[in-house]
């Protein structure tokens, strides 16, 4: 018997209606990346391991997708490498992209010579993680990445922000961002007497809306965190306010720590802008935000819809270190990422694509016989021009089974031209919603359609 088909977890299928809807989705993200002068770019699916590895932090490496060498890779391996990652290096050298962010970077200082600074790009693509599959959460999904690098001017986070806030706009989801400084968390390590463990504080409380905040304690601990390290920690990630007060109870808090207020500074001067240009999405300070991966270095945001529960829908963050791990130091970028899956997950859920989005034609021409097709393909080429979408139904066949297939695809009009609506220069169109049904002339044809269109 043969094997039942079926794809790997975490992958989908789409379907036609679920790519128009996708498209809708890629369409309203790009127009707005392309007001804001971003350009497009696309990066290959797989990288070397080496541009991959040590970029996103342990946890962030365990999710990596190897590519097995190909021809006998495992014929060099001693028994000894068998322990560890050392085998899983040996026989990949290449790996399937984590986020689009990397190979930006990779690009970027590749391409260095052949692109004008600050760069504005944009890429919308698919990336890979092994990680486990759940509601929201997929090992297969696409990133629509915005991002600038070349210019250290928080106008650039201000864009981001406009930007998002226009997205979610178009697309009818009322949304808000979380925003925070990684500069701060930074000082928050630093006054709780572990400098050296930000990574593990980060990674630790940006897991704190999916464990909670008793979870989050406990891992501190199995951290190194003491006590008292973790009472200093703590009242930050619950803080409550507005964004003022919030900013200003901190500023007594990170009083001893340079780094911290620097980002707290940042953070003010972001408002101050933002207060100014009024992006159409609210932005909310949230000292407990952390993104868990290593390469930010400032400004951070998520965005979350208000109206449906999952996962953030969009975040980034700036970097100034990235594109010095290829060679190419002192330059500093800003970006975010929309997770599209997520977005067409919301949309979905809250019933706000437009209901016209299908990409179904609006006519099919039944097919009669040879005679009849030699009428229609004239006029279907004709309407084809003037931008409307026609089918041709490619076989001669029972007019009930050209008429379910019309009507299980979603098309609107059956057109039906026999013998005698050939010697009258007509068709007959059948509305297959209503049922009914009329005579049309050939060339009245074009505009019946566009009026209904």
């Amino acid at each position: 018997m043969a094997q039942k088909p079926s794809i790997p977890k975490g992958t989908r299928d789409f379907s036609p209606m679920e790519m128009s809807r996708r498209n809708y989705i890629f369409d309203t993200i790009r127009s707005v990346f392309l007001k804001y002068g971003y350009s497009q770019i696309e990066t290959p699916a797989m990288e070397n391991l080496s541009t991959l590895l040590g970029k996103y932090g342990d946890e962030g490496d365990k999710l990596l997708f190897k590519i097995l060498n190909s021809g006998d890779a495992f014929s060099k391996l001693s028994p000894e490498d068998l322990h560890g990652n050392s085998a899983s290096l040996k026989v990949c050298e290449k790996g399937l992209r984590y986020d689009l962010t990397v190979p930006f970077a990779r690009y970027v200082s590749q391409h260095q010579n052949e692109i004008s600074f600050p760069f504005k790009r944009f890429q919308i693509q698919p990336v890979w993680r092994a990680d486990r599959p759940q509601k929201g959460r997929y090992r297969e999904f696409c990133q629509c990445d915005v991002d600038v690098i070349g210019s250290g001017s928080l106008l650039n986070e201000l864009e981001l922000l406009l930007m998002a806030g226009e997205v979610f706009e178009k697309l009818g989801i009322r949304a808000a961002v979380k925003i925070n400084n990684r500069k701060i968390l930074s000082g928050l390590a630093e006054i709780s007497g572990h400098p050296d463990k930000i990574t593990d504080m980060t990674v630790a409380i940006d897991k704190i809306d999916k464990i909670g905040l008793a979870a989050v304690r406990e891992e501190l601990f199995s951290k190194g965190f003491d006590e008292v390290s973790v009472s200093r920690i703590e009242p930050v990630l619950t803080m409550s306010g507005d964004n003022e007060e919030k900013i200003a109870i901190l500023r007594n808090v990170l009083s001893a720590s340079q780094i911290g207020n620097t980002g707290l500074d940042e953070l003010e001067k972001l408002l101050s802008y933002v207060s100014s240009a009024k992006p159409a999405v609210r932005v909310d300070v949230d000292f407990s935000l952390a993104r868990g991966l290593n390469y930010y270095t400032g400004a951070i945001f998520e965005v979350k819809a208000l109206d449906f529960e999952i996962g953030s829908i969009c975040g980034g963050g700036r970097y100034d270190d990235l594109a010095g791990i290829f060679g190419m130091s002192g330059v500093s970028g800003v970006g975010i990422s929309f997770g599209a899956d997520r977005i067409y997950d919301v949309l979905s859920g809250l019933d706000k694509f437009p209901p016209d989005i299908a990409a179904s034609p609006l006519v099919m021409f039944a097919n009669m016989g040879d005679n009849e097709v030699s009428y229609v393909l004239p006029v279907v080429s004709s309407l084809r021009k003037s931008g409307i979408k026609v089918e041709l139904y490619p076989d001669k066949a029972k007019l009930k089974k050209q008429f379910e297939y019309a009507s299980k695809k979603g098309i609107r009009y059956l057109a039906i031209a026999g013998e005698n609506e050939i010697s009258e220069g007509t068709a007959s169109v059948k509305d297959i919603i209503s049922g009914e049904q009329k005579n049309i002339k050939i060339d009245e044809l074009l505009s019946f359609l566009i009026e209904k269109n």
